[in-house]
């Protein structure tokens, strides 16, 4: 009996003890995938509450032109609206918009001449809707283009209307664009029928003052309109992406069925289970004088990162090895002198397992570059280090111009291939005691730990992307170019902490790319009026 646990309890120590290390390494790779994807689902919520404020300013300037056409030409004709309107090319450049239309105000005692001159212009069927004695009225005199749908607005007037007359007169009353709440357009039929609001722009006579409340009311002559159909607004800005999770606007901070503008999954036929939600975060932000609620959830079916979480992998080799190693260990305890060389030998195979795992972890399988885990710890010592010695450091984040297509269209050993060659390169260019990390696809990150001044970073920057605009030559012989637009953040003028030094590298590389990419930009803190 003794002779048995002499074997057995040793037996028993290495199984628990390697499935103690196999549980630690499967803990530590879960905490790595799960914070990639929350940094991948707050890029996410800042990609669409930024795409959304976007668009819906290129709306209010295609407002603010239609507004700059009357006030420079005082009066417009139906012919030279529609000619201006055409020229914006809606349907191809401005998508979600259903159309932009004029409203004069109509005093009742006009109310009969303002019917017939329409009339007379070819609409013999013209009137005011809805019907009922009113002071004036603002009926839609024209909304371009004026097919389809946008047949069934004219004459409307939505000043009779208290969800509509609330956001003109704001409008009015600010000089500014307003929107309305969450409504039902005149343009919607029975089929299709979407939710909906309406962007009101005052215009004011011409040659006269609007910097006063009370001027603006003395001199509003009309409003320029656009109506939205919410789900078309949002097709045109996401597309196919509205399925990498559920993504649902509100009107208003209450998040209600009745305030729900939009919802991506709806229609869909998928019912993402709640219970099974990984990140969910809640974005308020300001359109036209309204306060809209995006609230996007992040579940397995829709928002997982295939690829990125390799727990299970460890889990099951970390228990083979441990099942395997203790049914050895019995043996070779057994087998006495044999057995406690093959023990050894076993531990030394699993030590070096559990270094090989210790995943690898940390660094890039493509180009062996440290990953997003790695460069973290990195990044934060970096950052006490220079607080302590009281120097400067230097974050850049680089993203390579127009890498989709070239893995989309040449495939992606290709791609890999100039992934690798990236990295090469970009080694070339820093210092031994500085770090260049890939975090993702075609995204890298470079840490100078000690700089002297911003120029250090920018001079630095400039040869990355040089290097890297300079021609790929694969091992098939094909010649291939590619661009690089790189973001710097300077600690610690434009950052104190990992959190907002990587967030102001982030933005400074997307200015880079909206300055034309193949660009270097330094973070530029707004300074607020």
């Amino acid at each position: 009996m003794k002779s048995r646990l002499r074997y057995q309890i040793p037996a028993l120590l290495i199984l628990a003890a390697s499935l103690g290390i196999t549980y630690l390494l499967w803990r530590h790779e879960q905490y790595n995938a799960a914070l990639d994807q929350a940094k991948s689902f707050d890029f996410n919520l800042r990609e669409a509450t930024s795409s959304i404020e976007q668009r819906m300013a290129a709306y209010e300037q295609i407002l603010r032109g239609a507004q700059g056409l009357y006030a420079a030409s005082g009066e417009v004709d139906r012919r030279e609206f529609q000619t201006y309107i055409n020229a914006l090319q809606l349907g191809a450049n401005y998508s979600g918009i259903e159309g932009v239309g004029v409203m004069p105000i109509v005093p009742h005692a006009q109310k009969d001449a303002h019917i017939a001159a329409m009339r007379q212009q070819g609409f013999p069927n013209y009137t005011i809707t809805p019907e009922g004695q009113r002071e004036i009225y603002t009926p839609v005199i024209q909304l371009e283009p004026f097919v389809n749908r946008n047949l069934r607005a004219l004459g409307h007037d939505p000043y009779a209307l208290p969800s509509r007359r609330s956001a003109m007169e704001q409008a009015r009353d600010s000089g500014a664009p307003a929107i309305t709440g969450k409504v039902r357009l005149i343009l919607e039929t029975e089929t299709d029928v979407q939710p909906g609001f309406v962007m009101f722009l005052p215009i004011y006579k011409k040659g006269v003052r609007s910097d006063t409340v009370a001027a603006r009311r003395a001199n509003i002559i009309g409003w320029v309109v656009a109506p939205f159909r919410m789900n078309n607004l949002m097709a045109g800005l996401y597309g196919k992406r509205a399925s990498m999770a559920d993504i649902k606007i509100y009107d208003g901070v209450e998040m209600t069925p009745q305030t729900l503008l939009y919802d991506s999954q709806a229609g869909s036929g998928k019912s993402p289970n709640t219970r099974n939600t990984l990140i969910e975060a809640i974005e308020y932000i300001e359109v036209g004088g309204r306060t809209w609620a995006l609230a996007i959830r992040s579940v397995p079916e829709f928002g997982a990162l295939p690829g990125k979480d390799g727990s299970r992998p460890i889990a099951i080799a970390g228990i083979g090895l441990s099942l395997l190693l203790t049914l050895l260990s019995w043996t070779l305890l057994s087998g006495r002198a044999r057995a406690m060389a093959l023990a050894r030998e076993m531990t030394r195979e699993l030590r070096d397992s559990e270094a090989r795992f210790r995943h690898q972890a940390q660094h890039d399988g493509l180009t062996g570059l440290p990953n997003r885990a790695l460069f973290g710890d990195r990044l934060e010592q970096a950052l006490a280090q220079a607080k302590r010695q009281r120097k400067r450091l230097a974050l850049m984040f680089v993203d390579l111009d127009a890498f989709k297509p070239i893995n989309d269209n040449l495939g992606h050993h290709v791609g890999d291939f100039l992934l690798k060659e990236v990295a090469i390169r970009m080694q070339q260019h820093v210092r031994a005691s500085d770090t260049v990390a890939r975090i993702g696809g075609d995204e890298f990150v470079v840490l100078l730990s000690s700089i002297e001044e911003e120029q250090d970073a920018l001079l630095l920057a400039e040869m990355i992307r040089g290097a890297i605009s300079q021609p790929f030559k694969t091992p098939d012989g094909k010649v291939l170019s590619i661009s690089s637009s790189i973001g710097v953040a300077v600690y610690p003028e434009n950052g104190q902490d990992e959190i907002q030094l990587s967030r102001n590298a982030d933005s400074a590389m997307y200015r880079a790319k909206q300055n034309g990419r193949n660009a270097v930009h330094v973070f530029e803190a707004k300074i607020a009026c």
